[in-house]
């Protein structure tokens, strides 16, 4: 886990009942090996399966209806569907997306917050070690470089991307890898 900002602070005090949303979810959460082992398609079966376990504790996708006004003249600012929201807290899942995908999910970040529309952002990934699994398992090139993965984002942050909000970076690794689930 990282975090920038507080957000570790800011979600026990500010919305307890959603960060204990994820801790409970981190504590059960297991990666199946026949979820690495059968690929993808649309949506990874990890991302999936982080979804419906936040869906049943009232997590929802949402869509914003931003914009800006400036001498009367409304400019919509458009925004990317937020993965699971929550009173306030965003959460973005990246299992194995390309990684400008995080450029998109952190520049949200920053708009909604600036907006005053999300107090923290959570951005979900993989560890850079997962990667000794995924060749292990013949999954390798599935999971390349080019991909999500812990690297791609802490830099990415360092630098300033998230601005000011708040974000929590959970990296899962191979203490959450089941052979058979």
């Amino acid at each position: 886990m990282h975090e920038w900002r507080h957000a570790c602070a800011i979600l026990a005090a500010d919305f307890p009942e959603e960060w204990s949303d994820l801790l409970v979810l981190l504590d059960d959460f297991r990666l199946c090996e026949s979820w690495i082992a059968s690929g993808g398609g649309n949506k990874s079966r990890v991302a999936d399966a982080i979804d419906r376990f936040l869906a049943g504790r009232g997590w929802r996708e949402k869509k914003f209806d931003t914009a800006v006004t400036v001498d009367g003249v409304r400019k919509d600012s458009p925004t990317h569907k937020v993965d699971c929201f929550k009173n306030r807290v965003a959460l973005e899942v990246e299992w194995n997306n390309k990684d400008p995908f995080f450029d998109r999910d952190l520049n949200n970040f920053r708009l909604l917050f600036d907006l005053r529309a999300v107090s923290v952002g959570v951005i979900i990934t993989r560890c850079d070690h997962l990667q000794d699994i995924f060749n292990r398992l013949g999954r390798g090139s599935s999971y390349g470089m080019s991909t999500t993965h812990m690297s791609k984002l802490l830099p990415r942050i360092e630098g300033g991307s998230g601005a000011g909000c708040p974000i929590l970076v959970v990296g899962i690794s191979e203490r959450a890898y089941a052979e058979d689930c």
